[in-house]
C-alpha cells in the first residue's frame, strides 16, 4: 500500500513538474496589489507545435481564488486582403500562435473627485502590466494584455491598437476562464430583473448575470463583473464544467482598431460588505467625465405622478416642496400609447394635462420635471426629442424598455448618453440594462434599473441580498414605496433602504399619492437624507441574512439596518464617528401601534446599540452632532 501510495506521488509529481515545464521562458508575469494581499499571475503554455496558451491564476493573501484559468478571445479571420493573400489559416484561433515582444510594468497612485457618489474622493491605486504581442505568422497584426492588481481585486481586457493595414475585426466570442475552488457557492440571477439563488458551482439553469457574487471556501468573498462596456457585446457568465465559469457573449462585436473589451474584473475581499464599499474599482476603470460644464447635473429624490391630471402635477409638487424631494416623474402614457412608432412623444396625449403649466409650477417652487419616454419613441425621435425637452424645461429623460445585449444596442445607449448630454438631460434607464461605470464618463446616467425592485415587491431576504450582488455595479432605481399595501416588509425596513440603496436619483413613494400621506413624523427621515455622501461604510452585512449601513455627508450620518424575513437581534457599534463629539441619534423603528416609533439617543464614538429587528424589519437612524 505503502509502495502504491508512493508510485502515485511520484506520477502527480511528474504530472505537476510537466506542466510547470510547458510554462515559456520570459511569459510569467507577477503582479501584486499595492498592499501585497493580491497576486496574480500570468503566463504562455506551449501546448503543441506552433499552439500555445495564455493563463492567468490569482491568489488572495496566499489563498487561491482563481486557479489557473485560460485567457482567450476568438476573432473571424478575414482579416485583410494582405492577410488573405498570403494564406493566413482564417480556421486558426487567434491566440494560439501570439508571439510576447515585450511587457511593460507600471504603477499608478491618484485620486480623483466625482461630481456625486457615495465617497467625495476616489482613490486610483494599481500596480499593472501590459503585455504586447505579435501573431508570429503575420507580425502586423499584434494584440496587447493589460493586467491591473488593485487592493480591491484584479483587472485584465484584451486591446488590439491601431492598425493601418487591417483595421475591422470582428470577435466572435470571449472565452475569459475564472476556475474556482471546490465548494465556492455564487449568487446566481439569470436575468436582471430576477430573483437570486445561493448555487453551487455546477448544473445551472442558465447563464448568469452580472456581477455575480461569490462565496469561497475559507470565508473569502469575491465577485466577477465587467467595467467599460461601451462598445460590445454583454457577456454573462456560464459554466463550462464544475467549478469553472466562462464570459459567455450574447453577440459578436464588429469594432475598428484601436479598441480595447471590456475589462475582466475579479473583485476579492474578507467580508461581502467590503464588496459594496470597494466597487468604485469599477469606476476606476473608466474614462473620465466627457461633460466640461456640469453645473446642470443636479441629484435628487423623485416620486411618480400616479394621477396624471394638471391637478394631481401640482398636489405632488407641492408634496415634494414639504417633503424635501427635488423631481416629478410622469410616467408612460403621458404621450399615448408607449409600444408603438405612432406615438409622438412630443406631444401631450392625454386629456386635462397642461405640460407646459406644469412644468412652470414646479420650476417656481424648485421641483422639476422627468419624462418617461419608451424605446420606440426614443429611437425614432432622438435626433430632435432631447433639445425639444430642453426647450420644454425638462431636467430628465427615463428610458423604457430598452433593448440590451447585442453589440447595436450598447453602442445605441452610449449614443443616447452622449445626446442627452449635449442637450443637459439627464438619463434613469429602465428594465433590463446594468450599468457597468459609465456614469464616470456620462455622470448625466443618473440611476439605471436592472434589478427586481418595488415593482414587483420582493420579499425582505431579497431586500438583503441586493447590496452585494446588483448594487455592487452601481446605483439602481429600486422605487422605494411607503403606503402601498403589498409591500412584504415593515415600514421601517423602507424608510432604511433609502440609506442602504444608493442611487443619486432616488425614487421614493413609487406606488403611493399625497393623499395617502398624513405627514408622519418618520417621513423626516426621506425628508433630510441625501442622496449622495461623503463616505460609506458598511458596519455589518451577509447576503441573504441582514446589513448595516451608515453613510456621511458633511457632520450628518444616515444609517439603515435590515433584516432578511426572520427577526435578529444585532449590536451595532458607532465606532466610526469621530472621537470626543457627542451626537444625537434619532431612532426610526418598527413598532406595532404607531407603525414606526421615533426615539432619540445621545451617543458618541463608544455607544454599542443593541438592535431587535422583528421579522422583514428595519430601522433607520439619523445622527447629527450634539
Amino acid at each position: 500500500m505503502i509502495k502504491y501510495l508512493c508510485y502515485t506521488l511520484l506520477l502527480l509529481t511528474a504530472g505537476i513538474t510537466a506542466i510547470a515545464q510547458n510554462i515559456l521562458k520570459d511569459t510569467r508575469v507577477t503582479l501584486q496589489s499595492p498592499d501585497k494581499r493580491i497576486t496574480l499571475q500570468f503566463y504562455q503554455k506551449q501546448m503543441a507545435p506552433g499552439k500555445k496558451q495564455m493563463y492567468y491564476q490569482v491568489s488572495f493573501k496566499n489563498r487561491t481564488v482563481i486557479h489557473e484559468s485560460v485567457l482567450d478571445i476568438q476573432l473571424d479571420n478575414h482579416l485583410s486582403e494582405q492577410a488573405m493573400a498570403l494564406k493566413v489559416d482564417r480556421h486558426k484561433k487567434w491566440c494560439e500562435n501570439l508571439l510576447i515582444k515585450q511587457i511593460i510594468t507600471a504603477s499608478v497612485d491618484t485620486s480623483w473627485q466625482p461630481l456625486y457618489g457615495e465617497r467625495s474622493i476616489i482613490r486610483d491605486h494599481y500596480n499593472a502590466a501590459t503585455v504586447e504581442m505579435v501573431k508570429d505568422d503575420y507580425p502586423i497584426y499584434s494584440m496587447r494584455i493589460e493586467i491591473r492588481v488593485y487592493n480591491e481585486g484584479t483587472a485584465i481586457r484584451y486591446v488590439f491598437p491601431e492598425n493601418e493595414r487591417g483595421t475591422y475585426y470582428r470577435i466572435t466570442n470571449e472565452n475569459t476562464e475564472f476556475c474556482l475552488p471546490e465548494g465556492t457557492l455564487a449568487w446566481y440571477a439569470s436575468w436582471a430583473q430576477a430573483p437570486y439563488r445561493l448555487l453551487p458551482l455546477n448544473n445551472w439553469p442558465d447563464e448568469s448575470e452580472r456581477p455575480l457574487t461569490l462565496q469561497l471556501p475559507g470565508n473569502i468573498y469575491a465577485c466577477l463583473t465587467e467595467a467599460r462596456m461601451v462598445d460590445y457585446a454583454r457577456t454573462k457568465f456560464k459554466l463550462t464544467r464544475r467549478n469553472t465559469i466562462v464570459t459567455s457573449m450574447y453577440t459578436p462585436a464588429d469594432l475598428i482598431s484601436p479598441f480595447g473589451t471590456p475589462w475582466r474584473v475579479i473583485m476579492i475581499a474578507d467580508k461581502p460588505g467590503d464588496l459594496i464599499v470597494n466597487n468604485d474599482i469599477i469606476l476606476n476603470l473608466n474614462d473620465p467625465s466627457r461633460i466640461k460644464d456640469p453645473d446642470w447635473i443636479r441629484p435628487g429624490k423623485i416620486m411618480r405622478v400616479m394621477t396624471q391630471t394638471t391637478a394631481a402635477a401640482k398636489e405632488n409638487i407641492d408634496f415634494a416642496v414639504r417633503h424635501h424631494l427635488q423631481y416629478i416623474l410622469f410616467d408612460w402614457k403621458w404621450y399615448g400609447p408607449s409600444f408603438t412608432f405612432n406615438s409622438d412623444a412630443t406631444k401631450v396625449a392625454i386629456p386635462d394635462f397642461d405640460l407646459p403649466g406644469i412644468i412652470q409650477y414646479g420650476k417656481e417652487r424648485g421641483v422639476g420635471v422627468w419624462l418617461y419616454v419608451n424605446l420606440q419613441g426614443l429611437y425614432a425621435q432622438s435626433d430632435s426629442l432631447f433639445s425639444i425637452y430642453k426647450q420644454w424645461g425638462v431636467k430628465g429623460v427615463k428610458f423604457g424598455f430598452v433593448q440590451t445585449g447585442s453589440h447595436r444596442w450598447t453602442t445605441w445607449l452610449e449614443d443616447m448618453l452622449r445626446k442627452t448630454a449635449e442637450n443637459q438631460i439627464m438619463m434613469n434607464v429602465h428594465d433590463d440594462w446594468r450599468p457597468t461605470g459609465e456614469q464616470r464618463t456620462w455622470p448625466n446616467l443618473m440611476t439605471a434599473e436592472g434589478i427586481r425592485g418595488n415593482e414587483e415587491m420582493p420579499d425582505a431576504t431579497h431586500n438583503t441580498v441586493l447590496p452585494f450582488t446588483r448594487y455592487i455595479a452601481g446605483a439602481a432605481d429600486y422605487t422605494i414605496c411607503y403606503y402601498d399595501q403589498r409591500i412584504k416588509t415593515t415600514h421601517a425596513h423602507q424608510l432604511a433602504l433609502a440609506a442602504i440603496y444608493y442611487s443619486p436619483l432616488q425614487t421614493l413613494y413609487w406606488y403611493d399619492e399625497p393623499a395617502d400621506s398624513h405627514n408622519e413624523p418618520e417621513l423626516e427621515f426621506w425628508d433630510h437624507i441625501p442622496v449622495t455622501w461623503d463616505e460609506t461604510n458598511v458596519l455589518q452585512g451577509s447576503p441573504g441574512q441582514y446589513i448595516a449601513t451608515a453613510r456621511r455627508k458633511g457632520e450628518e450620518w444616515f444609517m439603515g439596518i435590515i433584516t432578511n424575513n426572520k427577526a435578529r437581534t444585532m449590536q451595532i457599534s458607532f465606532r466610526f464617528l469621530p472621537a470626543g463629539k457627542k451626537f444625537i441619534a434619532k431612532i426610526y423603528g418598527d413598532d406595532t401601534a404607531t407603525k414606526v416609533s421615533v426615539v432619540e439617543k445621545r451617543i458618541d464614538a463608544t455607544t454599542v446599540l443593541d438592535v431587535k429587528l422583528i421579522a422583514s424589519g428595519g430601522q433607520a437612524i439619523w445622527i447629527r452632532p450634539e
